[in-house]
């Protein structure tokens, strides 16, 4: 009942998700039982100095992620949230969505209001140009079809062979932000920004940590 009164009363509420939401639908979440950073050295595969070291490795297992979450679809706790969106919209109330996840459940599940502090698997990054856009292609380029999970023992795929720019065609990297990197400044200001004006803050996750 608390919780009800709270909801009732409140004019603006933010909510914070992390990998524990995800989850239920099958994605991996990163420290728990199973999670990716049991498999795999962080600092191989979500670094910007992996990246530097060996494109294809990283772009091989952002690969693989990608097409993991291909097949995995929002769950109660996504369309809860938009639901909530909805009837908080229609009381003239605010409703925002804050999240760690990479994997843009909440976005396929409904939610307009949603602010991905650590960026999204579809969307990519020039390294030359900077030229951000979405990417649903699959695979994103020829050379990782029918790749698997990343193998650092595996054959080198060319630079050239990798996913390239729209604008430039120079190499692009997941528009994801990676442990050595801050969140970007217009990011900080929105958290910022949404915090400052909800009353009432709900946390929905296990763990305060994605990439």
């Amino acid at each position: 009942m608390a919780a009800v009164t709270l909801f009732s009363k409140a004019r603006s509420v933010l909510v914070l998700t992390g990998a524990g939401i995800s989850a239920e639908s099958g994605v991996p979440t990163f420290r728990g039982a199973g999670g990716l950073w049991r498999q795999f050295n962080a600092t191989d595969l979500a670094t910007p100095s992996a990246f530097a070291r060996s494109p294809s490795l990283v772009w091989e297992f952002y690969h693989y992620r990608r097409e993991l979450v291909r097949t995995k679809e929002p769950n109660k706790a996504h369309l809860a949230l938009v639901e909530a969106e909805k009837r908080f919209e229609k009381e003239g109330k605010r409703f925002f969505i804050i999240t760690q996840n990479v994997d843009g459940l909440h976005r396929r599940a409904g939610s307009r209001n949603l602010l991905e502090i650590h960026g999204n698997l579809f969307t990519t990054r020039c390294t030359s140009c900077g030229f951000i856009e979405e990417n649903n292609d699959s695979p994103i380029c020829e050379a990782l079809r029918n790749r698997g999970l990343p193998n650092e023992n595996g054959p080198e795929i060319a630079v050239t062979d990798l996913p390239s720019c729209r604008q430039c065609r120079s190499l692009v990297r997941p528009h994801i932000v990676w442990f050595g990197e801050t969140l970007w400044p217009d990011v900080l200001e929105k958290i910022d920004e949404e915090i400052n004006r909800c009353d009432l803050f709900l946390v929905v996750c296990r763990s305060f940590f994605s990439v």
